[in-house]
């Protein structure tokens, strides 16, 4: 479908990507990773066109559909919720006239055994199997569970669009993506403004969905419940791994430790090779082994261990001092601003050591409720009170709002830093990948996982004993999330977070409060525990939503017809499915034979004797390696087509 091929895309002298190769076929869902700044946005903007390559090519079909979100987009005003979604329709109609073109021109032909006119017989009945993909429900439907599965309520899809936050105008625009089913989705970060909820739909979703995916997340759950291949960007270079994120990272760390066993065994034999060239060089007698050695270290394909970018934050929160036992009391809270009010009738407490999370779609009130307890704001009634002795950081969700964009790196900290503090600045930079020139860069050029390391490294200029975190791992890397959240479960103090990152709340938060339709829901345990038993509750309601009476006879004979054609299907595809259940058994003992070979070899290799040929047993080793390689790829792929 679509193949990269020998792209560079440099700048100055600087080289993001260097040659990088890979193909994205029908059906792949392609989870692409890497450190922020590694090249992931740029590699989506290369293949819709946004931006040309410095060398090399992308070849992609001419009418190849791709539905492409970004991570920041223009937003249309002046119509409605439903009215600006429906507008994804509007390809129907071009799909439409182009069938009339093809079938007008069908109709004048009569080289009926051409391949001119196999190609128009192909391509109407693509464009026919596109529009009934379009009309498989009235587009009224599609677009309404679309826009409820993404969040939105019934009552708000007849807003108009500019009454909505940036958030969720991301929403109408992915809504309109998935509704026009283009062959190949290229999202990047489409998560970063959804709850939990929108998240698990959008995951069945694209996992029920035929089309090819190549998408940039960090969200390690999402990743491994919606694709099956990572491709990571690493230090200009791209590594593909036909497996989810999860599965990745094992393999990845694997294929490092063989490269780095066959490394060392290829360089003990030339060390060897060389000893007896230097010692045996001037001697007649052994002139022909010298120069046999010679020539074979020429020849010799050497091994080379894969780069790794091994920087990694390094954060360490200071020691909390001591607060009174409850840090944040809220009593019959009623919240929100003149003229509009979010939720009401709430009681939160949060006692000392507790780590919460605030929880819940955007817009029904956390953030609000942030404000309430950093002080920003007061209730419009009830009671709200910080306990004795607690020191509060803050970490507001706009840190592009929040940051002065004229300051630099270093300038930001420098300002607000007081007493021997200033001494620890470079160090505490460092920790957050802040090193050398970084710290002289303006704010104003930081990418969002930046900006994101820079405010929480302010936090770190004074010990605090409640830290109150709104969305901090928006834009954040897997591996930045990862330690941060190591770091908040050793901090000793008292923690609150509003986010939607399911992994990064697992095993984190011991407590949360849901905000849903103007009230505040206390659930006491993890995020998995609320996920099973809100999960069972979401499929009742969209049964209740989504099941018309009226529809039912027409739902029933569409059943019947969709069971006649599986019939059908299922009995051409048994001959296929069992010539491939045999392939795959013939894979599976031929793999186990290959890693049988080089478990041998690899013994052989740890204790080598006298007598062992180190350079034909690494010669071989790798040949084996080939070949498993390439069947274990091709098990993959015939296990995912049964």
């Amino acid at each position: 479908m679509v193949s990269i091929e020998d792209v560079t895309v440099a700048y100055g002298g600087y080289v993001l990507l260097d040659k990088i190769n890979f193909h994205v076929s029908d059906n792949d869902k392609i989870g692409l990773v890497g450190k922020n700044g590694a090249g992931k946005s740029t590699v989506l903007k290369l293949i819709c066109g946004l931006q040309s390559p410095t060398s090399g090519r992308i070849d992609r079909p001419a009418d190849l559909s791709i539905g492409y979100l970004p991570q920041i987009m223009e937003h249309h005003k002046g119509r409605t919720v439903m009215e600006e979604t429906m507008t994804a329709f509007d390809a129907s109609a071009e799909i439409e006239r182009e069938i009339a073109e093809v079938t007008r021109e069908l109709e004048t032909r009569t080289d009926y055994e051409s391949d001119e006119y196999s190609a128009l017989i192909e391509k109407l009945s693509s464009l026919h199997d596109r529009l009934d993909l379009s009309y498989s429900e009235p587009p009224e439907v599609q677009a309404r569970k679309t826009l409820l599965g993404l969040g939105f309520r019934d009552d708000e899809l007849g807003r108009r669009t500019e009454t909505f936050s940036q958030g969720w105008n991301m929403r109408i625009e992915l809504a309109k993506i998935l509704l026009r089913k283009p062959r190949l989705l290229l999202l990047d970060e489409p998560t970063n403004h959804l709850d939990i909820e929108s998240i698990e739909w959008l995951e069945d979703y694209l996992k029920g969905s035929r089309c090819s995916l190549l998408m940039v997340s960090h969200d390690r759950r999402f990743l491994d419940n919606v694709t099956n291949r990572t491709v990571e960007i690493m230090l200009g270079h791209v590594h593909d791994y036909k497996v989810p994120y999860s599965k990745y990272l094992e393999l990845r760390a694997e294929r490092l430790q063989q490269q780095t066993a066959a490394y060392e065994n290829q360089q003990k034999m030339i060390q060897k090779t060389e000893e007896f060239i230097q010692a045996f060089r001037y001697k007649p007698t052994k002139s022909n082994q010298v120069q046999s050695r010679i020539k074979a270290l020429e020849k010799l394909d050497r091994i080379e261990i894969d780069e790794t970018d091994n920087v990694r934050l390094t954060v360490k929160f200071p020691p909390a001092p001591r607060s009174g036992d409850v840090v944040f009391r809220g009593t019959d809270l009623t919240v929100g601003y003149p003229g509009k009010v979010v939720f009401s009738h709430a009681d939160i407490e949060i006692k000392r050591g507790e780590k919460v999370a605030f929880i819940g779609r955007n817009g029904e009130g956390k953030t609000t409720m942030m404000r309430v307890v950093t002080g920003e704001l007061r209730p419009l009634d009830g009671e709200a009170w910080l306990g004795y002795n607690v020191e509060t950081g803050y970490f507001a969700q706009n840190q592009e709002d929040v940051l002065d964009k004229n300051d630099t790196v270093y300038s930001t900290l420098d300002r607000i830093a007081v007493g021997d503090i200033r001494t620890k600045l470079r160090d505490i930079l460092a920790q957050f990948l802040f090193r050398g020139e970084d710290i002289d860069k303006k704010v104003s050029v930081l990418s969002g996982g930046e900006r994101a390391r820079l405010g929480m490294a302010k936090l770190m200029l004074q010990s605090h004993n409640l830290l109150a975190l709104d969305e901090p791992t928006n834009h954040m890397d897997i591996k930045s999330k990862d330690i941060l959240k190591q770091a908040l479960k050793a901090f000793d103090g008292t923690l609150i977070v509003v986010s939607h990152d399911r992994d990064f709340l697992d095993g984190l938060v011991d407590k949360m409060y849901e905000f849903r339709d103007g009230k505040v829901t206390e659930h006491l345990g993890g995020v998995s525990d609320f996920l099973e038993k809100r999960k069972l509750e979401d499929l009742k309601e969209l049964e209740r939503k989504f099941a018309p009476r009226q529809q039912a006879s027409d739902e029933k004979k569409a059943a019947k017809e969709v069971r006649k054609a599986a019939d059908e299907e299922r009995r051409q595809g048994s001959r296929v499915d069992k010539k491939k259940k045999n392939r795959i058994s013939w894979l599976e003992n031929e793999i186990g034979k290959l890693e049988a070979r080089m478990k041998d070899i690899e013994n052989v290799l740890s204790a080598p004797k006298e007598t062992d040929d180190i350079m034909e047993l690494t010669r071989s080793y790798l040949e084996l390696k080939r070949d498993l390689d390439a069947k274990t790829d091709e098990w993959a792929e015939l296990m995912e087509e049964l």
